[in-house]
């Protein structure tokens, strides 16, 4: 298998990282985090500009059109500058929904403002019952007309304070947990009968509770069978945080092997210290391991085969988060003191990464599902 890059790849990887490079230091990004909506507006018209808001969406759309290798490129460095900006959620999550549900007129009315920087969406999916089943839906959709009433609360909506449009489950028919029943509905933000509490998490990012008490919505496809979309989807968006935390883990990494050349103690550099050096490599093969699960699941986030995608993402998201526990903690214990401090880099990483392992389902849950369905590969 060719896993070369493509000259259309490599530009768009080197105007990425140059991009972040040039305007995501550790200090610019406190900056961002300190605006009123915890990132820069600023910087999403750069990332409009060379083209990254449309990336998943076809030509004909407006958009890049990108695939999975693509997205985990822009992942794989928003996660090394540990990037506060709405991508993930808007682009990736929200972006993943449309192309599998919207209809053409749908995707025409949004996709041009999206990848202008016009339009910031939102995934609204969690309920504080649900924990990890996508079909865990208490929020009702009731007809009204030609459109829905949608009745419900919403939690740990990911920049759902900043969000222009959401795009809300909620269930039009059936039983608590029933797999029939659930839809997607496009819901703006401002509609009446929806009210927003922000917040900030613990990684720099922003999240919202969002309450709706009958707001307007529009179907997103079938509103009583909308959850193998959803399924599809969320299997994007495991690749695509994957990706995100090799960035995290690979930015670490360099900075305590950087850490370990620079710091003396009894007149010698730490990483003189042989015992530490195993340490370091001991780091980087869990990387490495990481990284080969993220290209794994990336290359399976297209896979038709519900079953054996979702076997690829489980075990993903299962070496990632090992691998991303291991690096965090070697990297604050081999930095010693400063590397718990606000005002180092790496510590904030590691915030990041224990949020990428926790979200979607954390290690333990991605474990038992994968036992579930018989291992990565079922006899």
């Amino acid at each position: 298998m060719d896993f070369d890059l493509s000259d259309e790849q490599r530009l768009l990887k080197d105007s990425v990282d140059r991009m972040i490079l040039n305007r995501y230091g550790f200090e610019a990004r406190k900056g961002y985090r300190a605006a009123p909506e915890g990132w820069s507006r600023e910087i999403w018209a750069q990332f409009a500009d060379i083209g990254l808001l449309g990336l998943p969406f076809t030509e004909a759309q407006g958009g890049f059109g990108g695939g999975p290798v693509d997205t985990a490129m822009v992942m794989e460095a928003c996660g090394r500058a540990l990037v506060v900006e709405p991508y993930f959620a808007t682009v990736v999550a929200c972006g993943a929904l449309l192309r599998h549900a919207a209809s053409e007129a749908q995707l025409e009315a949004l996709v041009p403002g999206i990848a202008a920087g016009e339009r910031v969406l939102a995934y609204a999916q969690i309920e504080r019952q649900s924990r990890n089943s996508l079909n865990d839906v208490m929020t009702r959709a009731e007809r009204d007309g030609d459109g829905w009433r949608i009745t419900g609360d919403k939690s740990l909506v990911l920049h759902g304070d900043s969000a222009d449009t959401l795009l809300v489950t909620a269930r039009t028919a059936g039983e608590h947990r029933e797999r029939h029943g659930i839809g997607l509905f496009l819901v703006q933000a401002d509609a009446p009968g929806v009210t927003r509490r922000g917040y900030p998490t613990q990684d720099g990012m922003r999240a919202a509770e969002i309450n709706l008490v009958n707001a307007s919505g529009e179907a997103l496809g079938d509103p009583a069978e909308a959850l193998p979309v959803l399924e599809q989807a969320n299997d994007e968006m495991l690749a695509a945080l994957c990706a995100e935390a090799v960035g995290v883990m690979d930015a670490m990494h360099a900075m305590t092997v950087d850490y370990m050349k620079t710091r003396k103690q009894f007149g010698r550099a730490i990483g003189d210290n042989q015992a530490l050096q195993h340490r370091a490599v001991d780091m980087y093969v869990s990387l490495e391991q990481a990284r080969s699960m993220a290209l794994y699941a990336t290359m399976m986030a297209s896979e038709p085969d519900a079953l054996e995608r979702q076997r690829a993402m489980h075990a993903a998201k299962v070496q990632i988060g090992r691998s991303g526990r291991h690096i965090g903690q070697e990297a604050v214990q081999l930095h010693g003191g400063i590397g718990v401090t606000m005002e180092y880099a790496v510590g904030h990483h590691f915030k990041r990464m224990t949020m990428i392992e926790r979200g979607f389902g954390d290690t333990d849950s991605h474990l038992a599902a994968l036992a579930r369905l018989g291992g990565l590969i079922a006899a």
